[in-house]
């Protein structure tokens, strides 16, 4: 494998383009608190966690942001975005091809994921538990989540894998500064926003045509 120990997989933005899917649960959060989210606020969430984006919100529309009402509006996403999450979710372009190659190989898998626990049990219902060793989730990492390097050095723990020998998958700045952070090389597939150039970051279009081989290449 020349080197590489596992890959670490982004979900959202990613392997399936459910960003779509949180702009609906978004904007609609907005509206039930009696305000508006416009689209370039939107694009600042992307990759954020569900207290972060709670909490901008309310901030957006004019609320207290209390723990309280943090709670509350996380409630109403997770209720909107589990709706959402619970049909089929669409492919990014090469996903499923490459999390496949890479099952095939043998090579060790994780899915790291702001998304919480239960709406990640949904949305692998359509990816396929299969494909990964282990899964990362955004309410499973001491409150530490992207950009924060907790999440990857996590994933990266539980395979039993040195970081430094990971390529972790991504589409947003934070995910990609967390990989980073981590020790991690990145494969950046952007979607919804850029990601700024850097150390140990390597950009394509799409997944198409990515399998071990490529993978491994990026290590150098």
């Amino acid at each position: 494998m020349d080197g590489l120990g596992a890959v670490l997989w982004d979900m959202d933005g990613t392997l399936v383009d459910s960003e779509k899917l949180w702009d609906i649960a978004l904007y609609e959060t907005a509206e039930w608190l009696g305000g508006r989210l416009s689209e370039e606020q939107r694009m600042t969430l992307v990759g954020s966690n569900m207290d972060d984006t709670s909490a901008y919100l309310l901030e957006v529309v004019g609320r207290p942001v209390t723990p309280e009402a943090v709670a509350s509006t996380g409630g109403e996403i997770r209720r909107r975005t589990a709706g959402l999450f619970d049909d089929e979710l669409p492919w990014r372009p090469g996903a499923r091809e490459a999390l496949t190659a890479v099952r095939e190989a043998g090579l060790p898998s994780a899915l790291v994921t702001s998304t919480e626990r239960a709406l990640t049990e949904l949305a692998l219902n359509t990816i396929g538990r299969d494909f990964f060793d282990v899964t990362v989730c955004g309410d499973e990492v001491e409150g530490h989540n992207k950009p924060h390097p907790r999440p990857y050095l996590k994933g990266a723990e539980l395979l039993g894998v040195d970081p430094a020998r990971c390529i972790a998958v991504e589409d947003s700045p934070p995910g990609t500064e967390s990989a980073v952070a981590a020790g991690c090389t990145v494969l950046v597939i952007p979607n919804d926003v850029p990601v700024a150039p850097g150390e140990r970051r390597v950009f394509r279009d799409s997944l198409v045509g990515i399998d071990v081989p490529a993978l491994a290449a990026l290590l150098g």
